[in-house]
């Protein structure tokens, strides 16, 4: 466990701010084994701070990435709308870019395969770049994906370009956010990027967070939470530079930057950049005070969703977890939610079912559960895929069941 970080993980500089604390957790990804149910389990505190030198929200610990990635239980192509958002963004990319037999296209923590599949299908040449040893494994014997099992920075980076390899694409989908070496992560992006190639990069987007409550998306995985300011500021130290953004409903809202090291040209993608940030600049991106409420909205709901459930339990109704999830772990650890008033969760993950949530030892099962237990409700922890879930589970709900969504506000549909 590491100390609190006197400085900011992007600028360096001090005097961080508290946004919010939501105690000492458990690592979010970390399920159980039944044999492991009686073994302390690790908790490290979470806490989210500002830093108003850059504006980047950050949280103070740094968990070491070995012990968060090396063997990960996540896989992207669990997820159907993960699935097309890939197929969508690879089609668009190789369309514009001109992307053929010649090209290379990058992905950094490249998971399984999910988008580098589409390029590959189409002939274009791929490199994934992903720590976890087992989904690295699934990428290349399953999808054909050339996967490289290292974590990604700039003496990697150095090595790949010694070696010939310079990218016309390089994607990093939700990956910024994970890492503790920022710096040098964005430096490899310049060091790999061939000139006139581009980064297309992807984070969920703290203004989003912040006015949808979205603190369960806040977990030792996630070090960072960004708003295009903090960004640009990030990519311009290291000679990179916004040259179009992009509002994304995907995960409760997100960014989509497109990052080259020539100066833009101008057009209508930097002046998307520069209207949203003048957009962010008027709601206070640089201030304190625009994140200073945030903690006691996230106390608010916490206290509506364990009045309604705990109502719930005491009228006699059984009340099952829908998605094993990280940003799961966290709601429930922080609501002090449990076996007490939970009965199981479901997942469609085979390497998650048989396991145990972290924290709260709920057992996972397939959601074929829901059908055969028929819990009166089911809480919905995987809400950022709701309308895929609640279209899967049509014939759960026709028999009765009702779905509880949490985020941005509890509801029972």
């Amino acid at each position: 466990m590491s100390p609190t970080p006197p400085t900011c993980r992007s600028c360096g500089a001090a005097g961080l701010l508290t946004i919010l604390s939501l105690g000492q957790t458990p690592l979010a990804n970390a399920l159980l084994t039944a044999d492991q149910l009686a073994r302390p389990e690790p908790r490290y505190p979470l806490d989210l701070v500002f830093c108003s030198g850059c504006s980047l929200v950050q949280i103070t610990e740094t968990v070491p990435p070995e012990e968060l990635f090396r063997d990960y239980l996540y896989f992207s192509s669990f997820s159907e709308t993960m699935l097309r958002h890939a197929a969508e963004l690879a089609g668009r990319v190789i369309a514009e870019r001109h992307l053929g037999p010649t090209s290379l296209v990058v992905e950094i923590a490249s998971n399984d395969g999910y988008l580098l599949q589409f390029y590959h299908q189409q002939g274009v040449p791929v490199l994934g770049i992903e720590p976890a040893q087992n989904i690295a494994r699934v990428a290349q014997e399953e999808r054909g994906v050339r996967t490289l099992c290292e974590f990604f920075g700039a003496a990697l980076a150095g090595q790949l370009r010694a070696q010939g390899a310079q990218a016309d694409v390089i994607h990093a989908n939700n990956v910024l956010a994970h890492v503790a070496d920022l710096n040098g992560v964005v430096a490899g992006l310049g060091t790999l990027l061939k000139a006139g190639g581009v980064a297309v990069i992807e984070v969920p987007y703290v203004k989003d967070l912040i006015d949808h409550v979205e603190f369960d998306t806040i977990y030792h995985e996630h070090l960072c939470y960004f708003s295009l300011t903090a960004l640009d500021r990030l990519f311009r130290r290291h000679g990179l530079q916004v040259q179009d953004v992009e509002r994304l409903p995907i995960h409760g809202g997100s960014l989509r930057v497109f990052v080259a090291r020539a100066p833009a040209a101008g057009g209508p993608g930097r002046a998307r950049v520069d209207a949203l940030l003048h957009e962010e600049a008027t709601w206070g991106v640089d201030q304190i005070a625009f994140y200073r409420g945030f903690g006691a909205r996230v106390e608010r709901l916490r206290d509506d969703l364990r009045e309604l459930l705990r109502g719930l339990k005491a009228a006699g109704q059984q009340i099952a977890v829908y998605g094993a999830s990280a940003k799961g772990s966290t709601l429930l650890n922080y609501c002090g939610i449990g076996p007490a008033v939970l009965d199981f969760v479901v997942d469609r993950s085979p390497v998650k079912q048989g396991r145990y949530t972290p924290g709260t030892h709920l057992p996972i099962y397939a959601p074929e559960k829901l059908l055969e237990a028929r819990p009166d409700y089911v809480l919905l922890l995987t809400w950022n895929f709701a309308d895929e879930i609640l279209a899967q589970q049509a014939a759960f709900r026709q028999a009765g069941g009702r779905f509880i969504l949490p985020i941005p506000e509890v509801k029972v549909v």
